[in-house]
C-alpha cells in the first residue's frame, strides 16, 4: 500500500502558538491558578492533556463571573472585547494567545464599524471564532454561511458593507458567496480574510483526494477546518473517512486498496498523525 500524507497536514502557526502559550505558563512554577477562555484549541486529547496539568477550562458566562482571581489564557479562536474589559475590570492577568490573524480580523471589524459600515462575516454563527468577531463590531453584524442565506440578505441600498470571513472558511464557497453579494450593486469592500495556510491545506487536501482509492481526515469531531477538509476530500474521494483518533480508524474498510492519502486539521497534533500513518502502514 502507498500512503501519502499531506505536507500542511497538523497544527498551523496559529495553533502552535495557542498551545505552546499555555504548556509556557504550566512551567512557571507558581501556584497560581491557570484557565483558558473555552478550549484553547479544538482537540479533546490536547485539551485533556492540558486538563492534567492543572489548566481549567472556562465554558459559560457563570464560570466567567465567578472568577476572582488567577490567569485567563485567551483561545486562538479569540473572544468579544467585552471579555477582556471584563478581565481587566477584575484585575486578572491576561495572556492573549489568539490567533494573529484572528487578530486582524477583529481590528478590521473594529475600524469599519467605527466607520458605521455594515459588517457581514462569512462563516458559522456557532463558531466561537465568528462569535469572537462578532464582538468587536460597533454596527449591525450578519453572519452569512451559505447561498440562502446570501440570496436573502438585505439592506438600506445607501448602506456601506465591510465583508470579512472565518479564517478557515472554504474558500471556493467564500468566493461564490461574495459574488451573490456584489450582484445586489452595494458599496462593499471585500477583505478575504481565509488564513493562507488554510487554503493551502484545502488545495492540497483535494489533490491528494483526487489520486488516492481512500483519504483519511484526522481533526476533533468540533474542529471546523477538520470539517472543511473532510467534505472537500469527500467531493474527490468517496472512500474518505474522518476520525479524531486511530482508534476510531475501521482498518478493514482499507483491505482491498492500493493507495491511502492522510490530511489533519490545523488542531491535531502531530504523534496523532504519525500514530495513524505508522499503524496503517504496518498493518499493510
Amino acid at each position: 500500500m502507498k500512503i501519502i500524507k499531506a505536507e500542511s497536514a497538523g497544527f498551523c502557526f496559529g495553533v502552535k502558538r495557542a498551545v505552546d502559550t499555555v504548556y509556557k505558563c504550566t512551567e512557571t512554577g507558581t501556584d497560581e491558578k491557570i484557565y483558558t477562555y473555552g478550549p484553547i484549541i479544538h482537540n479533546e486529547e490536547v485539551v485533556k492533556d492540558m486538563e492534567k496539568r492543572g489548566v481549567r477550562v472556562i465554558r459559560s458566562e457563570e464560570d466567567l463571573a465567578a472568577l476572582k482571581e488567577g490567569t485567563v489564557i485567551i483561545r486562538s479562536h479569540g473572544v468579544e472585547k467585552r471579555v477582556y474589559e471584563e478581565l481587566e475590570k477584575k484585575g486578572i492577568h491576561i495572556v492573549d494567545a489568539t490567533c494573529p490573524f484572528v487578530k486582524k480580523i477583529h481590528k478590521i471589524v473594529e475600524k469599519h464599524s467605527e466607520q458605521g459600515d455594515r459588517i457581514i462575516i462569512i462563516g458559522n454563527p456557532d463558531h466561537p471564532e465568528v462569535q469572537g468577531i462578532r464582538g468587536w463590531a460597533k454596527s449591525p453584524v450578519s453572519v452569512i454561511r451559505n447561498v440562502e442565506e446570501a440570496e436573502s440578505f438585505s439592506c438600506p441600498a445607501d448602506q456601506k458593507i465591510c465583508i470579512v470571513a472565518q479564517t478557515t472558511f472554504n474558500y471556493n464557497k467564500f468566493k461564490e458567496l461574495v459574488e451573490i453579494i456584489e450582484k445586489k450593486s452595494y458599496d462593499v469592500s471585500v477583505l478575504n480574510t481565509i488564513c493562507n495556510a488554510t487554503k493551502e491545506r484545502q488545495t492540497e487536501a483535494r489533490s491528494i483526494a483526487e489520486t488516492v482509492d481512500a483519504m483519511i481526515v484526522i481533526g476533533d469531531k468540533h474542529s471546523s477546518n477538520t470539517q472543511k477538509l473532510f467534505e472537500i476530500c469527500r467531493k474527490a474521494c468517496n472512500n474518505t473517512y474522518y476520525i479524531q483518533t486511530l482508534g476510531d480508524l475501521d482498518l478493514n474498510q482499507l483491505g482491498s486498496v492500493e493507495t491511502v492519502g492522510i490530511t489533519a486539521g490545523a488542531s491535531t497534533p502531530n504523534n496523532i498523525i504519525e500514530e495513524v500513518q505508522n499503524n496503517v502502514r504496518i498493518i499493510f
